[in-house]
């Protein structure tokens, strides 16, 4: 029965968008608009992958999602989501690294940390905690729109007096009702087992459609879904990183390298500014390889003079790259690819393109960043572009490094007010960060990479986690479907009840009348 109404759903989702939102109108925002913050009913009417979501979370049930999307828009009001910010929240929560974003799962999705043993119940600060989540779960909803995150509780060093079920249950509901699809798993590591009684109350609240996302896990079964790279050493990783504040600690880009070598940092380029009028000479003789425009940038008197000679570059520089299908409109850039680029372990597959296109007046300076930028090769990986031209960047494997799902690249663009001669570098330390246009790209992997390195092996982990998937697909289904013929079986239980109990009564009026009858035929 679901699995027909989800076949049903995707096959009209156009049509289910459009009543969604036609009925959000008619039956919600009339009788009390003042419930919901305007932007988010902006975004409800525009956006068909917000309505999507709350679809598919819904298995395509109109009625669920418009309730669902009711709550969540309430909630977002009430907390003020759309303004929360950094300076909103009191310092000392960013200060103790309760909560954070960190690292990635086997699967590439973004490992949200929750340290159990930091958290303290106090009814006093429960409400700044809450927006403390919502914080981050709507920084990163802005950052990586429609890309899942892993949920990591970590019990280490944790007791009775850590936990916090109604702060518990409120994380819970962030996933399944005001962020619809985030939740890829909610991973407990490490649960003592005084524990127990506790979390069979927490999978009581997570409901059918998210109960086969929870996993409990040892520290020697935490490396199935997270490889040690992004795992502590207590739980037997080999990641370094540990909390501080500030910054924030969810930003893993780092500068890409070229083929010639590490791209000169930005705060070394005043240093080494004298040194490099006098190395022209002998990085001439690399510009044929590496089509890396120089740091000064003057187009007015450059664009002219090496118009022809970049053009003849471009295209031996992107020979064999794969061309993006998708873009994304930014208010500065489009950026094709959208989402993300493929990588594969063919000769023509080590190379992706991505094309900025300038949309503005103005110069337009941009760089790109990757948060593994050992594996990679940017070309070029900082530069501007003239306001309606465009830029092609060529993102090549490097030596035998293999793409992950894990990987992402950061595109990072900022308008250039003067026209003429300005260093890069310098513009990039004071531009205002709120001028600064951001767009994440992820990576996919094509089959053919993933079946290189162990056919065998790497077949059959691929038909075990396909059919994990299709299980848990499956077990959501029944568990939804099996719900709603209790509810139905308690319905008909009550109405056979009520009608034993007038066939009760039916039958005691008439042995009263039998009775009264035959009393009155009886001789006085």
């Amino acid at each position: 029965m679901a699995e027909l109404e989800q076949h049903e759903g995707e096959q009209n989702l156009d049509k289910k968008i459009e009543e969604t939102r036609q009925r959000f109108k008619n039956e919600y925002l009339q009788e009390s608009a003042e419930k919901y913050d305007s932007r988010d009913v902006d975004r409800l009417q525009n956006d068909d992958v917000l309505v999507e979501g709350y679809l598919t979370w819904r298995i395509y049930v109109v009625d669920d999602a418009l309730k669902m999307i009711d709550d969540s828009f309430q909630w977002r009001k009430e907390f003020g989501v759309n303004d929360l910010s950094e300076s909103i929240i009191p310092r000392w929560m960013f200060e103790t690294g309760a909560l954070y974003l960190h690292g990635y799962d086997k699967e590439g999705n973004k490992l949200f940390w929750f340290k159990v043993k930091l958290h303290v119940k106090d009814a006093k600060t429960i409400l700044d905690k809450k927006k403390y989540v919502a914080f981050w779960l709507e920084r990163y909803a802005k950052r990586e729109p429609g890309m899942p995150l892993t949920v990591v509780f970590d019990m280490a060093e944790s007791g009775l007096s850590n936990i916090d079920m109604d702060f518990v249950k409120y994380i819970i509901n962030c996933f399944k009702v005001y962020y619809p699809k985030f939740l890829s798993k909610m991973i407990i590591v490490d649960m003592p087992w005084i524990m127990n009684a506790a979390w069979k109350i927490v999978k009581s609240w997570l409901g059918p459609e998210a109960i086969s996302r929870l996993k409990f896990a040892s520290k020697s079964e935490i490396q199935s879904y997270i490889g040690a790279e992004y795992l502590p050493p207590h739980m037997g990783g080999t990641d370094p990183f540990k909390y501080s504040y500030p910054p924030l600690p969810d930003d893993d880009f780092q500068t890409p390298i070229c083929d010639n070598g590490p791209i000169v940092s930005e705060d070394d380029t005043e240093s080494k500014e004298g040194e490099t009028e006098g190395k022209d000479n002998l990085e001439s003789s690399f510009n044929s390889e590496v089509a890396v425009k120089p740091k000064k940038v003057n187009f007015i008197e450059d664009s002219l003079r090496s118009e022809d000679n970049d053009k003849g570059e471009s295209s031996a520089r992107t020979k064999g790259a794969r061309k993006p299908l998708t873009t994304f409109k930014g208010p500065l850039l489009d950026v094709s690819p959208a989402e993300e680029l493929s990588f594969g372990s063919g000769e023509t597959e080590k190379r992706s393109l991505i094309i900025l296109t300038n949309v503005t007046k103005n110069q337009v300076a941009f760089k790109v960043r990757t948060t593994a930028p050992e594996k990679y090769r940017v070309k070029p990986s900082s530069s501007s572009c003239e306001a309606g031209a465009s830029v092609d960047i060529v993102v090549s494997l490097h030596g035998g490094s293999q793409a992950s799902p894990q990987d992402r690249f950061l595109v990072m663009a900022a308008e250039m007010d003067n026209a003429g001669s300005q260093e890069l570098a310098q513009f990039w330390k004071e531009v205002p960060k709120v001028k600064i246009m951001e767009h994440r790209l992820r990576c996919h992997v094509l089959e053919s990479a993933k079946l290189t390195v162990s056919p065998r092996k790497d077949s059959l982990l691929e038909m075990g986690t396909s059919g994990q998937q299709e299980l848990s697909t499956m077990l959501m289904r029944v568990m939804t479907c099996n719900s709603r013929l209790e509810q139905k079986l308690n319905t008909c239980l009550w109405v056979q009840k009520v009608l034993i109990v007038l066939v009760l009564v039916l039958v005691v009026l008439n042995l009263q009348c039998l009775y009264l009858l035959g009393t009155s035929q009886r001789p006085s």
